[in-house]
């Protein structure tokens, strides 16, 4: 949390994502076996995604889909989308496929709280307005995390995410990071 490139964003990123794993641990294993008993194809699900300077990076996530769900559907989960594996509608309901994305934490990939990564097919296709959301490092939360989440398009949750990462320091990711619990229990903006 903190002013984009500060010694103190990197260091709270750095604390938050050692103790985030630490604590859900138990339930990263217990969502690991789920995974594997329930449906073929690895726990974790790489997959691409666009980040900081436009820079390509590996994104992991619990896998909440089918095998191989990229070949046969659209690039962004849809609403009531067959791919999900009923342990994937479980994990996403409560967010906890992103877990792993504290991994992307550690290695510098990402940030606690940031704008959304984009896969490339869809982050080709930005206005070179929409592109400056890539002079901030992608986040596991954020802006439009807590202001809509996935029933904003991606033009309208670039546009919010370079109004506020613009100008977000320490108190602003504070209050995206107060209120990312409340909105993941209430399922606001979840499809």
């Amino acid at each position: 949390m903190g002013k984009h490139g500060s010694i103190v964003k990197r260091i709270t990123d750095i604390f938050l994502s050692i103790v985030l794993l630490t604590i859900s641990s138990p339930l990263l294993l217990i969502s690991i076996i789920a995974i594997k008993l329930n449906s073929k194809g690895p726990a974790f699900f790489v997959q691409e995604r666009i980040g900081y300077n436009g820079k390509p990076f590996k994104m992991i996530k619990l896998r909440g889909m089918i095998d191989n769900a990229e070949a046969l559907g659209p690039l962004l989960t849809q609403e009531d989308d067959p791919r999900l594996t009923p342990i994937g509608k479980v994990l996403r309901r409560i967010s906890i496929d992103e877990i792993p994305q504290c991994i992307n934490v550690l290695k510098g990939d990402m940030s606690i709280i940031g704008p959304r990564p984009e896969v490339p097919g869809i982050a080709r296709h930005y206005s070179d307005e929409e592109k400056r959301v890539f002079s901030f490092k992608p986040g596991i939360t954020g802006i439009a995390q807590v202001n809509g989440r996935q029933t904003l398009s991606p033009a309208q949750r670039v546009r919010m995410e370079i109004e506020y990462y613009s100008s977000a320091n320490i108190f602003s990711d504070l209050k995206v990071a107060l209120k990312t619990p409340i909105i993941i229990l209430s399922n606001e903006g979840n499809i």
